[in-house]
């Protein structure tokens, strides 16, 4: 088993990709909102007390300022499925602005139903 992890960048895709994981028969995700490092750093930072973070400012797309963090825990044998259901709705996640998506396999899991997808 396997805890997928997909950094979604843009949050307006949450509910195809949530609809995308239920037509794949992926269940049971767990949704938070996330910020990236850099765009807190740079919303946090004045322009001249890091020049680096001031000048990220202007390539920061303000309307995608957060994004969702997608937690599921899916059989060894989903995560392909889980990563195209993921892709049906994103495109391909190797372009930018699109996520990031890994996995950590899970070595102990208790109340998981559905035979743990």
């Amino acid at each position: 088993m396997q805890l997928l992890f997909f950094v979604l960048n843009r949050s307006e895709m949450l509910d195809d990709v949530l609809t995308s994981f239920a037509d794949h028969d992926i269940h049971g995700a767990t949704i938070l909102d996330s910020k990236g490092m850099v765009h807190l750093l740079a919303s946090h930072s004045d322009e001249g007390e890091v020049p680096f973070f001031g000048a990220m400012r202007a390539f920061l797309k303000p309307e995608r300022e957060n994004s969702n963090l997608i937690i599921a825990a899916v059989n060894d044998d989903h995560v392909d499925n889980a990563v195209k259901a993921i892709e049906d709705v994103i495109g391909d996640l190797s372009k930018p602005d699109t996520g990031v998506v890994f996995t950590v396999p899970i070595s102990y899991v208790k109340g998981l139903y559905k035979d743990g997808n």
